[in-house]
């Protein structure tokens, strides 16, 4: 009897009715796993994971691509996950997920390898000035510890750090926040994004931001591309991996020079990264091997 999976999106992405080249891309990364997996053998699906037509008893696999909104609905997203976490298996599972939503989460791996970071509890009294100081960062980002595509995300200077103390302040009343120091290479060499799929190198990409941004996403204008990484890169990718508190099916790790030369972790993305598919062939049939293989083995 062949097992029913889930490819889960959000409302905006289910069944859009306007379409443009970043959801043609959506669609289409969607669709490269959603036929990967029928290869296999599953029925699969494809439903918006707030939808409440969609017949969820039906479902025994659970995978987040696209639910891109979970940050802004952070609440109800959490109680839907609890109501049918029990019933579904959701991949990743959902104890790595919930380890994954806050970016505290950076702690847990050795510091030399994670950009520098403070983690800041809601409504904490520091200033950006105290922080700068105390750490001896010249250049900050700012942003709240559960957000995700760059979402209130700030870049902030010896110019500008007296306006965003402002914006610092009612993030703060609202958000934990992390702030970090500063990677110019970011500017110069982009971020490293690479793909590991069941502990396996799959694939990677190089993003960049436009003229005069820092924000490699595409929301903002950066750009993307393939990206053939060195050993050492896939090294500390895996390495980054091996560190979870549990083997993540897909993880997108993603890479910034430090000032040294040194690899630093920027980010770890294992609850619904962007994976790029459409950038190496046969890489959403590696993903879905993996699938097949952990619930068959």
């Amino acid at each position: 009897m062949a097992l029913n999976i889930v490819i889960l999106t959000e409302d905006r992405y289910e069944k859009p009715l306007k379409k443009n080249r970043y959801i043609n891309n959506i669609l289409k990364e969607d669709y490269l796993l959603f036929y990967a997996l029928k290869k296999l053998g599953f029925n699969v699906m494809r439903s918006s994971w707030s939808s409440k037509k969609f017949n969820w008893t039906v479902v025994d696999f659970a995978i987040f691509r696209t639910t891109w909104d979970y940050f802004e609905r952070l609440e109800e997203f959490l109680n839907w996950m609890n109501t049918y976490s029990g019933k579904i298996k959701f991949i990743n599972t959902v104890d790595l997920i919930t380890w994954n939503l806050d970016k505290s989460y950076l702690q847990d791996f050795p510091k030399e390898d994670v950009v520098p970071s403070l983690f800041l509890k809601k409504n904490s009294r520091k200033s950006l000035k105290e922080i700068s100081i105390q750490k001896g960062w010249k250049e900050l980002i700012i942003k709240p510890s559960v957000s995700a595509a760059a979402w209130n995300t700030h870049r902030v200077s010896t110019k500008n750090i007296n306006e965003m103390e402002m914006v610092f302040s009612n993030l703060k009343s609202f958000h934990k926040m992390i702030v970090q120091e500063f990677q110019k290479s970011v500017l110069t060499n982009g971020e490293v994004s690479i793909m590991v799929f069941g502990g396996e190198y799959s694939h990677a990409v190089l993003k960049k931001s436009k003229k005069n941004d820092f924000r490699v996403q595409d929301d903002f204008g950066g750009t993307v591309c393939k990206y053939e990484p060195k050993k050492n890169e896939i090294d500390f990718a895996e390495k980054i991996v091996s560190l979870c508190p549990e083997r993540p099916l897909y993880a997108r790790v993603d890479i910034l020079l430090s000032k040294k030369g040194t690899f630093l972790l920027s980010e770890l993305e294992i609850i619904e990264p962007e994976l790029w598919f459409r950038f190496r062939k046969k890489s959403a049939d590696l993903l879905a091997r993996k699938i097949y293989e952990s619930i068959i083995f």
